[in-house]
């Protein structure tokens, strides 16, 4: 027996990998979603969403790609694994997604062809739009200034293309690197942790997924993990597939506030506590909550 047959889970409720059923469409997720499908609806040009380490960025980018409907875009998704790249590299791929035909090596004949390639897509009633997640990785300015050139296609005062970033905190950093493409940002978002409801709501709803509506963690290990987790995605993740495991190993059929400080300390997170996050939830009068969620 293992811990999905003690729990009687279907499938692992918190495992790492991005997979979309288990997305989680917080206020403030449903809330950035609505701005950049804003951005790339309106032909915007540039949408930039910023988070920390773990704050869900990938999975929301893997989500509004789903949501890109293919009959009103040519969307594609980019992931900047490394710092060593080109514009010539970056101009590619940025082809290749959007459907150019064997592109070529040489940059102003490549510029040529995706030109032609993003004036079809317009002349077709669609709109292209790339998706740039790990944008932190675009370090030099060559980079940035080749994003803010392909911004420059127009026809009859519409953006051929938009670009949406999705990178860490420190974006910022490198955009500033070219000035007149930072003061083309359109829309801005940045993810924040969840609140301790958020958290314990994002945590059952995981369970559901993986099949049981029973309560495996008391009250105090809700709490517990969004303590020491600071309310990030991906270390909630991390803290309850090891408590739920650990209650498996010791028989206990919910997880307590005891398991999960054990846990912690065998992952050594009790360090990384940030004391007194800041909610995340709008002060000003927001919208509600069915308003914002575009499925």
């Amino acid at each position: 027996m293992n811990y999905l047959d003690f729990f009687r889970l279907k499938e692992q409720p918190f495992a790492g990998a991005v997979d979309s059923r288990f997305y989680f469409n917080s206020y403030q997720h449903a809330y950035a979603l609505v701005k950049l499908k804003y951005a790339a609806e309106e032909r915007k040009g540039l949408a930039v969403l910023e988070g920390g380490i773990g704050t869900g960025k990938t999975t929301l980018a893997r989500r509004m790609l789903e949501d890109l409907n293919d009959s009103q875009y040519e969307a594609a998704l980019l992931v900047i694994i490394h710092t060593a790249i080109s514009s010539t590299w970056l101009l590619r791929k940025v082809a290749v997604q959007l459907g150019v035909e064997n592109p070529v090596e040489e940059k102003t004949v490549l510029l040529g062809q995706l030109y032609d390639r993003l004036v079809q897509i317009y002349d077709a009633g669609k709109k292209a739009v790339v998706l740039i997640d790990e944008a932190q990785m675009l370090q030099s300015k060559e980079l940035i200034e080749e994003i803010r050139g392909l911004l420059n296609i127009e026809i009859d005062s519409q953006k051929l293309i938009t670009f949406i970033l999705f990178g860490l905190t420190n974006l910022d950093s490198y955009l500033v690197l070219d000035k007149p493409l930072q003061q083309r940002i359109a829309v801005r978002y940045q993810l924040q942790s969840f609140t301790q409801k958020v958290t314990a709501d994002y945590i059952r709803y995981r369970l559901e997924i993986a099949g049981t509506s029973k309560e495996l963690f008391t009250h105090t290990a809700l709490a517990a993990v969004h303590h020491y987790s600071n309310g990030i995605p991906r270390l909630i993740n991390n803290i309850c597939d090891n408590a739920l495991f650990e209650a498996f190993l010791q028989k206990k059929e919910m997880v307590s506030d005891d398991i999960v400080q054990e846990v912690v300390s065998d992952l050594k997170l009790e360090d990384q506590v940030v004391r007194d996050p800041v909610p995340v939830e709008p002060v000003l009068d927001p919208p509600h909550r069915n308003d914002l969620n575009p499925y």
